[in-house]
């Protein structure tokens, strides 16, 4: 378990509580643009396994800017039937912005995996997330030709749901992601038609296996794909126009993107 706060304190954006229980584990917190709070996730470096169960809770107070990732892939393993659970509840507090960009989740064929990420906001509140999952490992010729994924993202605003979505993968069936390896998911809140039609724009290189809308306020990028690089490039460009729009701050990449 990792518990994680971050309250404004003296003009900047301050990690005050970092519990963990286990190998989930932080960086030092960075800051290259002064008030806003870089923080490095670090998952266990052996992966997770069958039987593994990591909680993520982390409270984004009022006024406070984070931007939350990590250094490689979450690495997923086969299991001879025992679940690996990852439970994530990121919560926003009046004016908070979070930006929640983790590396991409590898399910290795014969994993047994349940997700569940949470993101309770207010009204006030500023999202940018994305979410990249990989079913199987492409370069080599791997598909996940057996065992079970069920990945569950929800998002709240003021106490009310806005969006609930599933993804459930079993027994090497990969007709519900067109049997594309890679799977994304970008989210923003809040949006604007004018986002979202330029955002349609910048998904014309994953051609028909993309698109984007727009639900009181919720800007929701979809995609599916054969090819990583390219969906990390997409990713990295919208995420580039979208945060200056949301953020009034010019894109900053995380350093350790540049190692």
């Amino acid at each position: 378990m990792l518990d994680l706060r971050f309250q404004r304190l003296h003009g900047k954006t301050t990690l005050t509580t970092r519990h963990h229980v286990g190998p989930l584990t932080v960086q030092r917190p960075f800051y290259p643009e002064e008030e806003t709070c870089h923080l490095c996730l670090l998952h266990p470096p052996g992966g997770i396994v069958g039987g593994d169960e990591l909680i993520i809770n982390a409270i984004i107070d009022s006024d406070c800017h984070t931007l939350i990732t990590m250094p490689g892939a979450s690495k997923f393993y086969r299991s001879s039937g025992a679940q690996a659970h990852l439970q994530q509840n990121l919560t926003l507090c009046n004016n908070a912005t979070l930006e929640w960009l983790p590396q991409d989740s590898i399910f290795f064929p014969g994993a047994h995996a349940t997700l569940h990420t949470v993101f309770h906001l207010s009204s006030s509140s500023t999202l940018l997330a994305w979410d990249l999952l990989c079913l199987g490992r492409p370069v080599i010729g791997e598909t996940f030709s057996h065992g079970t994924l069920a990945n569950r993202l929800e998002i709240w605003v003021d106490g009310s749901p806005l969006l609930i979505e599933r993804l459930h993968v079993a027994n090497g069936e990969l007709t519900c992601v067109a049997r594309k390896p890679w799977v994304g998911t970008m989210l923003f809140y809040p949006g604007n038609e004018t986002q979202l039609e330029d955002i349609r724009e910048k998904l014309t290189p994953l051609e028909n296996y993309a698109g984007a809308t727009l639900t009181d306020g919720l800007l929701t990028v979809r995609f599916l794909s054969d090819d990583n690089l390219r969906c990390q490039q997409v990713m990295r460009d919208i995420w580039q126009f979208m945060r200056p729009q949301l953020t009034d701050k010019s894109p900053v990449l995380p350093r350790i993107w540049l190692t």
